[in-house]
C-alpha cells in the first residue's frame, strides 16, 4: 500500500474489502434495532426496553480487554472474523426466543460482536495508514459503517412489515454471514502472532484500561450517552410524530453522517483532534435541545439529521486520537479503551432513557434535556484542554 503522506492513494483493494465486510457487519445488527423494543413487548416485556440496547453494549464493554489483548496477539483478522461469526449465530437464534429471559439472554450474548469486531478493525486500519492521513482512513471506514446504520434499520422494518420478524432475523444472520466470508481474503496485518490459547483470556489488571487515552475516552463516555439515548427512545418518539416506519429516523441521522464524512473526512488530519470534536459535540448539545422541544415529523427528522453531523465526525476524529496517543505494540488495548468508554456511554445512555421514558410523563423532553447537559460536559473537558498539537 502506498502511505506517501497527502499524494496517491492510500486505499487498496484490501482496504475496500474491509470496508464491505464492516457495511455488511454493521447493517446486520442495526437493521433489528428499530424492531426490537416492539418485538420484547409482545414478549411482555415492555418494562425492560431499556435492556434492548444496554444488555447488548455491557457485554461489549465486558469485552473489550479480552478483544484488545487478543487484537495485539491472535490477529487482527481473526478477531473481526468472531465478531461477524456472533451476529451470524445470533440472528439464526433470535426466532426461537419465546421468553422474555431468553430474548435478553441473547442479547447478552449478541454484544460480544461489537466488543470484538470494531476493536480488531480500528487496529487493522491504524497497521496499514500513514500516520497523517488516519482521520481520513477512519472517516472512510466509518462511511462503510454509516451506509450500514444507514440501509439496515428501515431495511429491517420493512421486511418485518412485508414478511415477518422472523425474516427479518434471518436476513440479519445473512449478512453477518457475508462479511465472514470477506475477511477470509484479508492478509493479517499483525506481525507476531500467538496460536490462540485459553491462558490469554486471562487478563492482568493493566491488560484493562490503557491510561495513555484517558482524553478521548473521557470524551467518548459522555458524548455516546446520546447514542443509548437514541437507540431507546428514538423509536417511539418516532411513532409519537407519526413517523411508522420507525427505521425512517435512524436513516435519517446516519444518511447526514455519510455526507459529512464524505466532505470531511480530512478535517481531524488538517485542524487537529481536538478542534473538530469541539465544534462537532456543540452541534450534538444544539440537536440534543432541539429534539427536546421538537413536536411534530418535520421537526424530529430535521434534528435527527442534524444530530448526524456530530455522529459523522466525533467516532472517526476519536479513533484517530487514540491511535495518535497508543503505543503502537498496545494498539489493540488503546482502541479496546476507548470503546470501553462508548460502550459505558451508551449502556447508561439505554438504562436511563428507558427508565424514564416508562415512569415519566414528557419523557422525550426530559431525557433530551438531560442528554444536552451531559454532553455539554464533554465540550467543557475539551475547552479546558490546551491543544497546541495536532492530537491534542
Amino acid at each position: 500500500m502506498d502511505s506517501s503522506p497527502g499524494q496517491s492513494s492510500i486505499y487498496s483493494f484490501q482496504f475496500w474489502l474491509l470496508c464491505a465486510s464492516n457495511f455488511l457487519f454493521t447493517a446486520s445488527f442495526n437493521m433489528m434495532i428499530p424492531e426490537l423494543p416492539g418485538y420484547l413487548s409482545a414478549l411482555g416485556g415492555r418494562e425492560y426496553v431499556g435492556l434492548v440496547i444496554s444488555l447488548f453494549t455491557l457485554t461489549a464493554g465486558i469485552s473489550r480487554p479480552f478483544s484488545g489483548k487478543l487484537t495485539d496477539t491472535v490477529g487482527r483478522v481473526p478477531i473481526m472474523a468472531f465478531g461477524s461469526l456472533v451476529c451470524f449465530v445470533c440472528g439464526l437464534l433470535y426466532p426461537f426466543m419465546s421468553s422474555v429471559y431468553a430474548f435478553l439472554l441473547l442479547r447478552l450474548f449478541h454484544g460480544f460482536s461489537t466488543g470484538f469486531k470494531p476493536t480488531a478493525t480500528s487496529a487493522y486500519v491504524a497497521d496499514v495508514m500513514p500516520e497523517d492521513r488516519r482521520g481520513e482512513a477512519l472517516s472512510m471506514l466509518g462511511i462503510s459503517a454509516s451506509i450500514g446504520m444507514s440501509a439496515g434499520p428501515p431495511l429491517g422494518s420493512w421486511l418485518t412489515a412485508a414478511f415477518s420478524i422472523d425474516t427479518m432475523f434471518y436476513v440479519s444472520s445473512l449478512f453477518a454471514f457475508l462479511s465472514i466470508g470477506i475477511l477470509t481474503n484479508l492478509k493479517e496485518t499483525l506481525e507476531r502472532r500467538q496460536r490462540f490459547s485459553p491462558r490469554l483470556l486471562l487478563i492482568k489488571k493493566n491488560e484493562i484500561f490503557e491510561p495513555r487515552v484517558l482524553a478521548p475516552a473521557v470524551v467518548m463516555l459522555l458524548s455516546s450517552y446520546a447514542i443509548g439515548l437514541i437507540l431507546t427512545i428514538g423509536p417511539d418518539l418516532s411513532l409519537s410524530v407519526g413517523i411508522y416506519n420507525k427505521g425512517l429516523f435512524f436513516m435519517t441521522y446516519t444518511i447526514s453522517s455519510l455526507l459529512i464524512r464524505l466532505v470531511a473526512g480530512k478535517a481531524s488530519d488538517r485542524f487537529g483532534r481536538v478542534k473538530v470534536l469541539r465544534m462537532s459535540i456543540l452541534v450534538q448539545v444544539i440537536a440534543m435541545l432541539g429534539l427536546a422541544f421538537a413536536d411534530n415529523l418535520y421537526m424530529v427528522l430535521a434534528m435527527a439529521f442534524l444530530f448526524g453531523v456530530p455522529w459523522g465526525l466525533n467516532t472517526p476524529a476519536l479513533q484517530a486520537w487514540t491511535v495518535d496517543l497508543a503505543n503502537p505494540l498496545y494498539r489493540g488495548r488503546a482502541v479496546a479503551t476507548t470503546y470501553i468508554a462508548l460502550e459505558v456511554g451508551i449502556g447508561i445512555g439505554a438504562l436511563t432513557s428507558g427508565w424514564l421514558h416508562n415512569h415519566l410523563r414528557n419523557s422525550y423532553q426530559i431525557n433530551f434535556l438531560i442528554c444536552s447537559v451531559i454532553t455539554s460536559g464533554a465540550l467543557l473537558y475539551l475547552s479546558l484542554r490546551k491543544s497546541p498539537a495536532l492530537t491534542m
